[in-house]
């Protein structure tokens, strides 16, 4: 275009009429690059980088966003966001007041870990989303070439955090909008090319591998309490190692483990210094119906956020009326409680145990069974008394007293549960490395010193050691003995939970009986029968055996006919 044709351009309306002079389109001012292609008032432009100010407040120069807390910036950036989807889709995000709280905690100055720990369906996946993309582009941290971690469990979980943040992308105006590159393959990726360039979110899976050697600004753990335990600790520990070389924060988020050695319970009941804790966990045993408590795991239902209390509660009732699986995924993901979650066949569930113990128990009356699972240096060795004639059930574990039981606890992953249970009357420790069997048996005895013991029912597999430790310790008494395998075990595992389900075992709230049951699972064979296995290699179940061999063998005793005595006459 010749400089004369540029003079004689004018400027007309839609209806062909010329436009004033007045009313004419401003010139690219000096802050704006040349119209790209030189022609029409419609041709796209490119601002200043430097000019920051007006694309959005977050970047703005003023004294009061200089001088804003991270949080605040945190938060006034979500409150600009707009929810991607759900029945409230396209409304602005409203932040909950746990949510604030929970921004608060993780975003202070002496925060590098921030762990919340609440039921689902409370907006975990948009403080996940919301954090990564104020992480990505520089709301509260300004540093160069950012790097976001969103790490989950699986890579299909992780893709939830990528479209929750690819959502919020989209409600940010388009001068932000347009600096983003979204990568779904070979990995889930998004770049943002603004403020300098080089600022990546990456979406991971839980293999340690995958993060070492990188230097991460901000670590999201998403669902932290289910991942697996060895790939998931060897990510946890990359990703918190690449954090210190820029002072970033890690946030875990997740409903409750299934139990307390877990790592993410383990970072909630001892958190390491710099650590911030949110926990929404109402107290354990309560129904699960309850409705205060139902508030407690979830407390985004007042505020609009997932189910209401009244769904809450329908979705109680009937996991109660199916009960099973149904009951404890239940308590486990929306109750926010330490609850096993494990897919194969528990002994008996958490709600089926917590309807066995009572305060009240019954007296101990008509002869006691005595079950007996002996273990070896790792191992607890176990006694179980039950009287099945008023169904009182109780326990006792020995450790050897080498290594201490707070030792013993670390090892297992149960830090000082052990020291509860010795503090608690339901643990003790005898001998040095090993439990000597003859003393510990005269100690199991002295327990029920006073009661008329019927048998003593005992595993096969260490018959031979038993059989000479029970001659030595002097007791006169039936044995049984019986075998680990589906055909004994089977039906002892089966007269055990048809007892409690009959309400014929009765026994006083005990943590080592708890945790033994928690960590009892039931292996089938090809014909359906059943024989009791640790759930994890580190459980202790050796309380559950015991108690098993006395309850069915107390059931085999009571449904035995009883024999009327006959009188002849002569």
């Amino acid at each position: 275009m010749t400089e004369a044709k540029k003079k004689e351009r004018t400027w007309r309306k839609a209806d062909g009429s010329k436009l004033p002079p007045a009313q004419r389109a401003p010139r690219p001012s000096e802050h704006h690059q040349a119209d790209l292609f030189e022609l029409g008032t419609n041709t796209a432009t490119l601002n200043d980088t430097r000019d920051r100010g007006w694309e959005l407040s977050i970047f703005a120069h003023d004294a009061e966003a200089e001088n804003a807390a991270p949080a605040e910036r945190a938060m006034q950036f979500m409150h600009g966001l707009k929810i991607p989807e759900g029945p409230n889709a396209g409304k602005p995000v409203t932040l909950a007041p746990f949510q604030r709280q929970f921004i608060e905690g993780a975003m202070a100055d002496t925060t590098a870990n921030a762990i919340l720990s609440i039921g689902r369906g409370n907006g975990k996946s948009a403080i996940t989303a919301g954090l990564a993309l104020g992480g990505l582009i520089g709301v509260w941290d300004r540093q160069p070439r950012r790097e976001i971690i969103a790490a989950a469990r699986t890579r299909d979980q992780g893709r939830i955090i990528w479209d929750f943040v690819a959502g919020f992308i989209a409600s940010l105006p388009m001068e932000i909008r347009r600096h983003f590159i979204f990568r779904r393959a070979p990995r889930l990726e998004i770049e943002y090319e603004g403020d300098g360039g080089g600022h990546i979110l990456r979406v991971i899976a839980a293999d340690g591998k995958s993060a070492l050697g990188g230097a991460p600004t901000m670590a999201i753990l998403d669902e932290r309490g289910h991942w697996a335990l060895d790939r998931g600790d060897e990510l946890e520990h990359a990703l918190l190692s690449g954090l210190g070389k820029r002072e970033g924060r890690a946030f875990l988020i997740s409903t409750s483990a299934s139990d307390d050695t877990h790592p993410f319970s383990r970072w909630i009941d001892d958190p390491s210094p710099g650590s911030y804790v949110q926990e929404h966990r109402p107290a354990p045993g309560l129904p699960a119906d309850d409705p205060e408590s139902l508030l407690i795991a979830n407390p985004g239902a007042p505020h609009g956020i997932g189910g209401s209390l009244e769904w809450l509660e329908a979705q109680a009732k009937r996991a109660i009326a199916r009960g099973g699986s149904s009951l404890t995924s239940f308590r486990l993901y929306n109750r926010n409680e330490r609850v096993s979650g494990e897919s194969r066949d528990l002994l008996i569930t958490l709600d089926e145990w917590l309807g066995c113990e009572t305060s009240a128990l019954p007296p101990r009356e008509g002869g006691v069974v005595i079950g007996i699972d002996l273990g070896g240096s790792a191992s607890m060795t176990a006694a179980a008394f039950y009287w099945p004639a008023t169904g009182r059930l109780e326990c006792l574990g020995t450790f050897p007293s080498m290594p201490g039981l707070l030792d013993r606890g670390q090892t297992d992953g149960v830090a000082g549960r052990y020291v509860e249970m010795r503090d608690r009357g339901e643990l003790s420790v005898l001998g040095d490395k090993t439990v000597p069997v003859a003393p510990w048996l005269v100690e199991v005895m002295r327990h029920v010193e006073d009661q008329s013991v019927i048998a003593i029912t005992m595993d096969r597999y260490k018959q031979a050691e038993l059989g000479e430790a029970i001659g030595r310790a002097g007791i006169r008494a039936p044995l049984v003995w019986r075998g680990q395998g589906f055909r004994d075990g089977g039906e002892d595992a089966e007269r055990f939970r048809r007892a409690a389900f009959d309400g014929l075992v009765k026994a006083k709230p005990s943590l080592l009986l708890r945790s033994a049951f928690a960590d009892t699972v039931c292996l089938r064979d090809p014909a359906n029968n059943i024989k009791i296995a640790k759930a994890r290699s580190t459980g202790r179940i050796d309380a559950a055996a015991a108690s098993v061999l006395a309850v069915a063998q107390g059931a085999r005793i009571a449904a035995q006919p009883k024999v009327k005595a006959r009188m002849q006459w002569f």
